[in-house]
């Protein structure tokens, strides 16, 4: 799925989301309960008096189950929805930005306190927070190695964290 495809019908259906950041809630949401569904991160996006179409919900719910798979594969497919490398650089760390902010509301949504237990998730939880910060008045090739640098130490640390609150869960359940 391509980042303008799901832009698009976010802002086709007036959800105040943009693609990344409806990624990165459904994205904390599944680190954090990697049994969430799709339903719950729908009811997020929208307000109380909106609906999606039929069409908008499949693909959204398809969007959401990309996300589930590529988030728990074993093959680390898993990236940032971020536009891509022909976007200008500010719309991709303003898109960076909103893909953090939607992360820490997804993680914050399942009310665990778990993240505090594990090991490295507090620093990483730290982290993200101070990426909603960026600067995003960026240009040229430093700016672009340290965006990428950012993207990439991201989405190490999500699947860090996601192994990390696996476990735990697992030893809570045990």
């Amino acid at each position: 799925m391509a980042y303008a495809e799901i832009n698009s019908l976010l802002l086709q259906s007036e959800i105040e989301y943009c693609a990344a950041e409806a990624h990165g809630l459904a994205t904390g949401l599944l680190c954090a309960n990697q049994h969430a569904n799709s339903a719950h991160w729908l009811k997020e996006l929208l307000s109380a008096e909106q609906s999606l179409s039929h069409s908008h919900s499949d693909v959204l719910v398809k969007f959401f189950n990309i996300t589930r798979t590529t988030l728990t594969s074993d093959d680390y497919t898993f990236n940032l929805f971020l536009p891509d490398d022909s976007q200008a650089l500010i719309k991709q760390a303003e898109a960076l930005q909103s893909w953090c902010r939607g992360f820490l509301f997804g993680i914050s949504l399942t009310g665990t306190s778990v993240i505090s237990s594990v090991k490295n998730g507090r620093e990483i939880l730290k982290d993200i927070a101070e990426f909603t910060k960026l600067d995003t008045d960026v240009e040229g090739e430093e700016d672009e190695q340290a965006f990428m640098e950012i993207t990439e130490y991201l989405r190490a640390a999500v699947l860090l964290l996601r192994d990390e609150l696996a476990v735990s869960h697992t030893d809570t359940v045990h």
